[in-house]
Formats: structure tokens, C-alpha cells, sequence
């Protein structure tokens, strides 16, 4: 599976963006799909997960009531909502893909990741 993220931008404080996740193959609806985000200096972090079919999601606590997670399986893609953005929110955003969890929610259970997208939120 290849993952190409995209969406990011520069927005102000209290701002909204979508990024975007297109997966390659034809297996992409069996996939676990998570986002994961890193600042400078910080270690790669969770921040939401999908089930395969959609209907099961998870947040970290940071984003949890601003943040939606989503996925259409006949676009082969998942997407990432972000709203109420904050400056903390400022960091390379990646997609990732697993092949036999519910609901990963650790970068260790990932089998495929994307490049990332820059988000960058000024106050």
C-alpha cells in the first residue's frame, strides 16, 4: 500500500483544514487507517484511527471534540478534519496504514505510513 497525504497548510488560530489520505491497491478497505503528527524536536504522536469499515474511531485527548476522522473505501482514502485549530496543533501530519488491528493507536503497529503534510497554525 502507498499512502500520499495532502491538506496542509498555513491557517490561523481557530481555523479549519482537511487533510486528505489517498491509499493505493485494492486492498485499502481492510486497512486500519490511522493519523499520527510530529513537531520539532518531538517524537511522533497519535492523533485518531478508523476501523476498516468506518464504523469504530479513537482520539487522542488533544484533539478529541475538534478533530473528525473519516474514510470513503470506494475512494480509497481517508481524511482528517480539523477544526478549533490551536499554534500546539502545528506539526507534519502522516497517514498510516494496518493490516490486523481494530483500532491502532501506537506508531509500533502501523505497516505503512505516507510523507506527510505540514500544518502550521499561527495565533
Amino acid at each position: 500500500v502507498q499512502l500520499q497525504a495532502s491538506g496542509g497548510g498555513l491557517v490561523q488560530a481557530g481555523g479549519s483544514l482537511r487533510l486528505s489520505c489517498a491509499a493505493s491497491g485494492r486492498t485499502f478497505s481492510s486497512y486500519a487507517m490511522g493519523w499520527f503528527r510530529q513537531a520539532p524536536g518531538k517524537e511522533r504522536e497519535f492523533v485518531a484511527t478508523i476501523s476498516w469499515s468506518g464504523g469504530s474511531t479513537y482520539y487522542a485527548d488533544s484533539v478529541k471534540g475538534r478533530f473528525t476522522i473519516s474514510r470513503d473505501n470506494a475512494k480509497n482514502t481517508v481524511y482528517l478534519q480539523m477544526n478549533d485549530l490551536k499554534p500546539e496543533d502545528t506539526a507534519v501530519y502522516y497517514c498510516a496504514a494496518d493490516r490486523s488491528s481494530r483500532l491502532p493507536a501506537l506508531v509500533g503497529e502501523y505497516d505503512y505510513w505516507g510523507q506527510g503534510t505540514q500544518v502550521t497554525v499561527s495565533s
